[in-house]
């Protein structure tokens, strides 16, 4: 039996696996809903974080609500949140787990769907473009995950289509890797426990970014 082709590209999510902004998120939203006079509970909030803005107000908000008033929502969270980026802070270890990903040949694709301005502030945060070979952003895709659009964006330009695995810590991550045929490894740095991510498909879970660099290769194994 020939051997399995090796990982030649990780695409990383980066709100949860990387930057430690989960949390604030959700508080973020939280406020949103508040003002628009929507009781959600922070808990409920946190299990959606990683949806898109529209699909995260799908699931929380009940069916028969004011539709038109979600894009009012929707940025009515981006004013709370972004009171928040200059405290953002990368997670132990993800740097370094970007740089040994570079290191040893992978190409390492931030998998996201923020704005381009959020962006920048995350990755700011990260301090780490040296290793980043490309990224997505919002205006790459129509359906955020649980859809495996972005997934299947980021690994385009990862390059010629090499095998791949995707770092997440969400199980939208899980599903959406799924759906698009990439393996997930998750990340219990998001706030998800191990038996959601690994019921949603991930073949592996690790506490974080620094925990997947002290087991890498083994870590990205597709």
């Amino acid at each position: 039996m020939p051997p399995a082709d090796p990982v030649r590209a990780v695409l990383f999510d980066v709100d949860g696996p990387l930057v430690d902004s989960n949390y604030l998120n959700t508080v973020a939203w939280w406020e949103a809903f508040v003002q628009a006079g929507h009781d959600v509970q922070t808990a409920r909030i946190h299990r959606a974080i990683g949806m898109g803005s529209y699909q995260l107000l799908g699931e929380l908000l009940p069916a028969d609500r004011d539709r038109a008033a979600d894009a009012e929502i929707a940025a009515a969270h981006a004013a709370p949140y972004s009171v928040y980026w200059s405290r953002l802070r990368p997670l132990p270890g993800a740097a370094r787990l970007l740089r040994a990903c570079h290191e040893q040949g992978l190409r390492g694709i931030l998998a996201n769907s923020a704005g381009p301005q959020e962006l920048e502030v995350l990755r700011s945060a990260l301090d780490a473009d040296d290793a980043i070979d490309s990224f997505t952003s919002a205006g790459d895709v129509d359906q955020s995950k649980s859809a495996p659009e972005l997934v299947q964006v980021a690994l385009q330009k990862a390059g010629t289509s090499p095998k791949a695995v995707f770092a997440g810590d969400a199980v939208w991550d899980a599903k959406a890797c799924a759906r698009a045929g990439v393996p997930c490894v998750g990340a219990l740095s998001g706030g998800t426990s191990e038996p959601e991510l690994r019921s949603a498909g991930a073949i592996r879970v690790y506490p974080g970014p620094a925990e997947l660099l002290e087991a890498l290769p083994a870590s990205l194994r597709g």
